[in-house]
Parts: structure tokens; C-alpha cells; sequence
């Protein structure tokens, strides 16, 4: 399954850029989100892995764990998501409308579903997935463009 997901966002590149790289910036974008733990490598460099922790319901937590594939800032990000019921790539394209404008492009590949549960889900409602990589693409603009 892929698909895209764009916005554009009224900050110049090197700003906007700049408050996605910083993972403390996460918890006002991401719903849920609790933390990340670098596992191995270098901060922000290609092939460093992460744990991302996400509150998901009252009890429970989902972890995810990230890979950088690609950290060509302020181009481009790509990393693998790797959850015990899925695998998916996630490739950020920042491009420069204006001196003003940037337009954050996310292409969504998921590769591998390792659970009948996830597989019925994506059956029935094959637009969540995309809905919820909108939904944060909403929040972090909302929350970008506050830091004017």
C-alpha cells in the first residue's frame, strides 16, 4: 500500500526543516507520542536506529523502531517504521515554493503486514492510514507556522 500526503506551509525550508529535525518538537505534532531512545549510531545520520514510544489508548504503548535511510537536510528524510504488525518507509521531500512557503511532500510505502488483524483492518478501511499521515502533516504546520 502507498500513498502521499502534502502541505504546504507558510515558514521558509531551513525553518521548517529545522522543527522537524529537532525530535523534542515531536509530542506537539505526533499525538501520543512519549519519547525517543537512539538504539545505535549517530543522531540524525543515515542508518542510526531509534525506539519511538507512543501512547496509543489510556494502558497502552506502541513502539516504533526507526531507521534512517536517508538524512539529506533540507531536501529530503527518508526512514524505515518497523512495528511487530507492520513495516512501512516514510520518504520527506521539503521543497522551497517560495522565500516564504515550503511544501512538505510524504510518500508512504508499507511493505509488510505480519498480522491477519492488520490486513482485515486495511480491508475495511484502507483510507486510515493515509487520514492519519494527513492528520500529523496538519498538526505539524499548525504547529510550525505558531513559531513564526
Amino acid at each position: 500500500m502507498k500513498f502521499t500526503c502534502t502541505i504546504d506551509i507558510d515558514l521558509p525550508r531551513e525553518k521548517v526543516v529545522e522543527l522537524y529535525k529537532d525530535s523534542s518538537n515531536l509530542k506537539e505534532w505526533q499525538n501520543g507520542f512519549q519519547s525517543a531512545e537512539l538504539i545505535s549510531g549517530e543522531v540524525g545520520k543515515v542508518g542510526a536506529k531509534s525506539l519511538l514510544k507512543f501512547k496509543n489508548g489510556k494502558k497502552r504503548t506502541m513502539e516504533l523502531e526507526e531507521t534512517i535511510l536517508v538524512s539529506d537536510f533540507p531536501n529530503e528524510f527518508t526512514g524505515e517504521y518497523v512495528h511487530f504488525q507492520m513495516t512501512n518507509t516514510m520518504r520527506n521531500i521539503f521543497t522551497e515554493i517560495d522565500e516564504n512557503t515550503t511544501r512538505w511532500t510524504a510518500n508512504i510505502a508499507y511493505t509488510q503486514f505480519n498480522s491477519l488483524s492488520i490486513r482485515v483492518i486495511i480491508k475495511l478501511f484502507p483510507k486510515m492510514f493515509k487520514k492519519q499521515s494527513q492528520k500529523w502533516l496538519d498538526q505539524f504546520k499548525v504547529f510550525a507556522e505558531s513559531k513564526k
